[in-house]
């Protein structure tokens, strides 16, 4: 989940049970949402490109477009809650994120699509930050940990699900729209979540002292936009003129990004907790484990749909195996995480090397069969779950608790930056090698890429605090 508890139990009128648990209901509406969208677009890319064009460049931005936007703006988007008043943020996030949602149903581009779907990732960052915030003003201490629990079922419930309505949608071909109503749905899932939140989510007037750092934020997206650019297009058109400008402005403004968060009042990664061994660990193996995995999720779904020539929904029913590891694992971890701390983190990573290699054995097949894909892609599953869902508690297990919530924020963000530069770097892999020997050739490239990935990860266990702080956990 990409929310901390922030200023959660700021003073509010208390509410009734029943209102409080319908303030539960649009928060969780508004979370399924982000999910359903970051995820969708691994079942429709071949399909919105067959529509719209734009190639393997599309494939690359459609994921890397919105976690990127989500990404840059999560920390400052908290932020912006706590100046100007949760409930203001929420609303004004929640009626961008449907605008820009029917601007992706309406693209008939793909520059335009690309550009709704940053947009989309924006105001998403302007409403996921306040979820935590308001639930923790609206329900008692002693109650609030009965809110929480529901949030893993449920994400749980919509990780499978989403990809699952997503080809659906796509195979129906609704008005003959196509992959369109993927997006449009939003109008009717956030336009009830919208007027709900209007009219139940308890206005809160802000701290108008809340820094937010507007210089910093602008640095980090310019940098991000420039190294993604000119690795997408350099990939596509080779490595000189305008890629080789786009990267040489990403690195000047990563520098200019990196000296600010020395000087910022309120940096997205405060210096000082980069002065933690297990904080540096943890962040830069989760940088590395979410990108390759996330990268991995594309090449999947390219390989069944170009190389099986599976339908879109079927392509969703083929990785149910591996959404419901997620699940299972994340559920059991939970309860895990206190006593094993960062073996479960080491387990995780095992897990996902023994799926990729299952993945390897199975697929050097033209034609898998049946149900070969299923016990790979469940071992996938189950070490993401295992590893992601317990990888950034651990991480902060030596940070002293005044810096905990901004040591989360950080890493909430780097982890949606990472989903983006991996979606952008794992499927350039895949589609440099299907010249050279098709879809089937490609997903082997892919996995010893992502393999080697987690492997390198392995070392960087050791460095992580042994066990998560005592209260913490999704």
């Amino acid at each position: 989940m990409t929310q901390t508890l922030h200023h959660a139990h700021s003073k509010s009128p208390p509410l009734t049970a029943r209102a409080r648990w319908a303030v539960l209901g649009v928060v969780l509406a508004a979370d399924v949402l982000d999910l359903l969208d970051a995820t969708i677009t691994n079942i429709a890319a071949p399909t919105i490109t067959a529509d719209l064009g734009g190639g393997a460049a599309l494939v690359k931005w459609l994921g890397a477009a919105y976690a990127l936007a989500l990404g840059v703006l999560l920390v400052p988007g908290g932020r912006l809650g706590d100046r100007y008043g949760r409930r203001r943020t929420f609303l004004i996030g929640l009626t961008g994120f449907i605008a820009a949602s029917l601007a992706c149903g309406l693209a008939p581009t793909p520059a335009v699509l690309v550009a709704a779907r940053l947009v989309q990732g924006a105001f998403g960052a302007l409403l996921i930050p306040q979820s935590f915030g308001i639930l923790g003003a609206t329900w008692p201490r002693e109650e609030i940990g009965k809110a929480f629990s529901l949030f893993g079922p449920v994400m749980g419930l919509s990780a499978v699900g989403g990809p699952v309505l997503a080809g659906f949608l796509v195979d129906a071909d609704l008005a003959g729209l196509g992959w369109r109503p993927m997006f449009l749905i939003n109008l009717l899932l956030g336009g009830a979540a919208l007027a709900a939140a209007h009219r139940l989510l308890p206005r809160d007037p802000g701290t108008p002292g809340t820094v937010v750092d507007t210089p910093g934020a602008l640095l980090l997206a310019g940098a991000m936009l420039g190294l993604l650019g000119g690795l997408i297009d350099g990939s596509d058109h080779g490595w000189a003129g305008r890629p080789l400008v786009l990267l040489l402005a990403g690195l000047a403004l990563s520098a200019g990004f990196a000296r600010r968060q020395s000087t910022a009042p309120e940096p997205l990664i405060r210096p000082s907790l980069l002065r933690h061994r297990g904080f540096t660990s943890g962040l830069l193996l989760g940088v590395v484990a979410f990108a390759a995995v996330a990268g991995l999720l594309y090449a999947l779904s390219l390989y069944l749909q170009r190389g099986l020539g599976r339908t879109p929904t079927g392509t969703a029913l083929a990785l149910i195996p591996l959404c419901a590891g997620i699940v299972v694992a994340s559920i059991a971890c939970h309860r895990l995480l206190h006593t094993h701390g960062r073996r479960l983190v080491v387990t995780g990573l095992l897990l996902l090397l023994a799926g990729c290699g299952c993945l390897l054995a199975v697929t050097r097949h033209d034609t898998p069969g049946g149900w070969s894909l299923v016990p790979p892609l469940l071992l996938v599953g189950l070490g993401m779950g295992t590893c992601f869902g317990t990888v950034y508690d651990v991480t902060i297990g030596d940070i002293a608790p005044d810096e905990a919530g901004s040591a989360s924020g950080s890493l909430n963000a780097v982890q949606q930056l990472a989903n983006a530069v991996g979606a952008a770097a794992v499927t350039t892999v895949y589609f440099a090698a299907v010249p050279h020997g098709g879809e089937g050739h490609a997903l082997t490239v892919t996995l010893t890429v992502v393999a080697a990935s987690v492997t390198a990860c392995l070392p960087l266990v050791r460095l992580l605090p042994r066990r998560a702080p005592e209260g913490h956990g999704h």
